[in-house]
């Protein structure tokens, strides 16, 4: 029934649910086998990756034309609203968790391992060589796991991707005003800035995953410090990924004139997920890179 009819919409019977399970199950079975030299993993990986892909094309095409076809209304947009706002929380705890692994790693357990804290007594039983400056944070542990690396600093690459983000949220922010006033042309223009923006950071960090690796032996074998680094600094920058897919969606939908100034949610919620892109940002580069 319509929304205008103050009916709340239910779609019909839908196979997306069960495709979008399926992916995940794929990339996460292929993922622990590929961790554990199993070749088959790999090719797990990628059907996930294109069961995946599949699945967001085609449902989102089903949300867009149902949008289009004037089925949603005020219930349905707040209905929206919600569940971006959620999964959104969900995504500042998923970050909160490794920023809270950090945290234990560099302040508590480091010292404890080094013969600080209530602690300190069990260091000669097991690693009495770890003091000093190698029990400094970035360590690669008590047996150097990996061998002697590089950490990243705070200048070069890392700024540059800092103020690259930064931008992004300021043109992202135009774009925004510019569909409020109706000027298309104008929003297309900074939609397809922000993408620019976007997918040079991603450039960045790949030329700085390289020379990590290359150069500096800084590894995600490189004890406790490779790890949290690219974890961390891992899954924001395939959050930036995600994040330029749907910007390029919206600024597409943008230019068919999908939007107008009362009726945009599809590009508010992306607005939502690339400003907590950029919050996180701020967070690994003072936690991970600065101090």
């Amino acid at each position: 029934m319509s929304s205008a009819q103050n009916n709340y919409f239910i779609p019909e019977p839908s196979k997306w649910p069960i495709i979008a399970m399926l992916s995940i199950l794929l990339l996460l079975l292929g993922s622990a086998l590929s961790f554990n030299d199993v070749s088959v993993g790999n090719y797990m990986i990628v059907f996930g990756f294109a069961l995946l892909a599949y699945m967001f094309h085609g449902w989102f095409s089903e949300v867009i034309g149902e949008s289009l076809s004037g089925k949603y209304g005020e219930q349905e947009d707040n209905s929206f609203r919600q569940g971006m706002f959620w999964f959104i929380a969900s995504e500042f705890f998923f970050f909160l968790c490794f920023f809270g692994s950090l945290y234990y790693l560099r302040e508590i357990a480091v010292g404890w391992l080094s013969g600080e804290g209530y602690l300190a007594a069990t260091q000669e039983f097991l690693y009495p060589a770890f003091e000093g400056a190698a029990a400094a944070w970035p360590t690669a542990g008590p047996e150097l796991v990996g061998g002697a690396f590089e950490s990243m600093g705070p200048t070069g690459v890392p700024l540059i991707n800092t103020a690259l983000l930064l931008t992004s949220g300021v043109t992202l922010t135009i774009a925004h005003h510019a569909l409020k006033k109706e000027n298309n042309s104008g929003l297309v223009l900074w939609m397809w800035a922000t993408i620019a923006l976007g997918l040079t950071f991603v450039g960045f960090q790949a030329y700085e995953y390289i020379h990590a690796y290359g150069e500096l032996n800084l590894t995600l074998g490189t004890g406790v410090y490779g790890s949290t680094f690219y974890i961390l600094t891992g899954f924001h920058g395939f959050h930036v990924v995600m994040g330029s897919i749907m910007l390029i969606v919206i600024a597409l939908r943008s230019a068919k004139r999908h939007f107008t100034p009362k009726h945009h949610f599809a590009f508010e919620a992306v607005a939502w997920y690339w400003h907590f892109v950029d919050v996180v940002w701020l967070g690994l580069f003072i936690f991970v890179y600065w101090l």
